[in-house]
């Protein structure tokens, strides 16, 4: 018997979280590349028009103003240089913070004779103010030592492409051994704007601010371990200059989704919601089906069946009676089912044994939409069965890197690389999992869509959590008033928002996939 927990929640306080988390963030839809950015900081100069020193200092009070916001009890600042113009961002809050009465240590990476441009300018700026007493110099050294004070971290910003070498690698790592809070500007100094990949080593930030355009790999691989709390700025750019420059990918919010589900008809019936068969359950893996399942039902599609081992029938129709459950022994009894189905979901407890082989074979013999998960995607590995148009696939990435037949760390390298090669070679929507999980959706004309769902908490690290999200996946598409190009980006997000309205009441140490089936009723009360 498969035992289920539902927490409860005292919702009014609940919303009110989610809400406000929704204001405090509010990072824009739109990610872009470094190079992108560079391009529309050089627009907006041309544009504004503005010198670029005089953005430079925009960026500077605008990290100010963060850091006295947050920490504003701070008396003292140790703010570390690069010397490109991330160290020039530095040097302005330095200045900015001695003005303001604050004890403030600059350590220089870089000889300040080498410095051009926009940071030789802010140089001159600062060593202007030489009538600060409060305002010291030191260049780093590898027996340099950092007091205790809050870091501002500018080092190394968004043009690194190599791994950190020589005095940036130890000053690196003493910042992040020091116990300090730190607060980098733009970027944790060490970590790929691009891929979200660490370049050697990265400072660990308690906070990050970044100017003019959100970079991608803030959001995803290792970005969401090293940069703390996120905040934007635009710095004044007008939205008219950001348009010009197509972005890389889209950042998807619960709160655009939730307003793109379309409320129920007046007068409708189940047959209008999608009839969805979820396949899957071998032996001792009945839960992974079932809570698929349960996801199918809870976000609203009209007829649910399952198709698992005879043994498991008993213990699905007492909790989730709504399903209509089949025993299935054989390949051949699955045909009427098949036939029934408007999507299917494989994968959930299928196993790679036999039972399993047999009945994704069976599967793979039809044309309809469908989610494959779990051990349905390994099978796909193992077989390389071609591309369709009308599946969702959803692999950790272990498993995309069976599928792309490449090591998990090619993977994590560049998930970006990962998540469009994984749609060119087997086409339809794919979902490469994780933090800052990637969607790839492909629209007419062979046009493909990047999306980033910077949802969910490191309480989802746990067993069920996949088979909840393929429920929900199969749940909405089968739903034919969901516009299809919506259905993985709202999926993804749905399934990691509730989690995060049901870390609230359990926490994350004990949240279970069953916590996040009970909150998914929340948020979709709404809509």
């Amino acid at each position: 018997m498969v035992e289920y927990y539902t927490a409860t929640y005292d919702m009014n306080r609940v919303l009110k979280q989610q809400l406000s988390s929704f204001e405090e963030v509010s990072l824009p839809r739109e990610l872009y590349t470094a190079e992108q950015v560079r391009t529309l900081d050089r627009l907006a100069i041309e544009a504004m028009p503005i010198e670029g020193f005089d953005l430079m200092k925009q960026a500077g009070k605008a990290a100010f103003r963060m850091l006295l916001r947050h920490w504003p009890d701070t008396s003292s600042l140790s703010v570390f240089c690069g010397g490109g113009n991330n160290g020039g961002d530095g040097l302005v809050i330095a200045g900015l913070a001695a003005q303001k009465g604050l004890t403030v240590e600059v350590t220089l990476l870089a000889d300040t004779d080498r410095l051009r441009g926009e940071a030789a300018a802010a140089w001159c700026w600062l060593t202007s103010l030489n009538e600060l007493s409060n305002l010291t110099f030191a260049q780093w050294h590898p027996e340099s030592t950092i007091q205790d004070s809050l870091i501002v971290d500018c080092l190394l910003g968004t043009g690194l492409t190599g791994n950190v070498r020589g005095d940036y690698t130890t000053a690196i790592e003493k910042i992040n051994k020091s116990g300090q809070p730190v607060f980098a500007v733009d970027i944790p100094s060490g970590l790929c704007s691009d891929t979200g990949r660490i370049l050697g080593s990265a400072v660990v930030a308690q906070r990050t601010i970044t100017f003019i355009g959100v970079k991608q790999g803030l959001l995803t691989g290792e970005g969401p371990r090293v940069i703390g709390e996120l905040e934007y700025d635009s710095l004044g750019v007008p939205g008219d200059i950001l348009g010009r420059i197509t972005p890389n990918c889209f950042r998807a919010g619960w709160p655009e989704f939730e307003a793109k589900l379309p409320p129920r008809e007046k007068v409708t019936h189940k047959g209008h919601y999608g009839r969805v068969l979820v396949v899957g359950g071998d032996h001792g893996m009945a839960g992974a089906a079932l809570m698929a399942a349960d996801a199918v039902c809870r976000v609203g599609a009209g007829l649910v069946s399952v198709a698992t081992r005879p043994e498991h029938v008993p213990a699905f129709v007492a909790h989730r009676p709504e399903a209509m459950v089949r025993g299935i022994e054989f390949a051949q009894h699955l045909e009427s089912m098949l036939l029934n189905a408007e999507v299917v979901v494989i994968g959930p407890g299928l196993g790679q044994g036999t039972w399993g082989q047999q009945l994704f074979q069976k599967v793979m013999q039809t044309n309809k939409p469908m989610v494959v998960d779990a051990d349905g995607l390994n099978m796909l590995a193992a077989q390389r069965l071609g591309p369709r148009d009308n599946w969702i696939l959803t692999p950790h990435p272990g498993e995309a890197a069976r599928l792309l037949n490449c090591s998990v760390e090619t993977i994590e390298s560049n998930r970006f690389h990962a998540v469009l090669q994984l749609q060119q070679q087997y086409g339809g929507t794919v979902i490469l999992k994780g933090a800052g999980s990637l969607i790839a959706t492909a629209a007419p004309g062979n046009t493909v869509t990047v999306w980033l769902a910077d949802t969910g908490n490191p309480g989802m690290a746990s067993g069920g959590m996949g088979d909840v999200l393929s429920g929900i996946l199969g749940g909405l598409l089968g739903q034919k008033a969901v516009d299809s190009a919506i259905v993985a980006p709202a999926a993804v997000t749905l399934h990691g928002e509730s989690a995060n309205l049901a870390r609230v009441s359990v926490g994350e140490y004990s949240l279970l996939a069953s916590d996040v089936l009970g909150a998914i009723p929340q948020l979709l009360k709404a809509v």
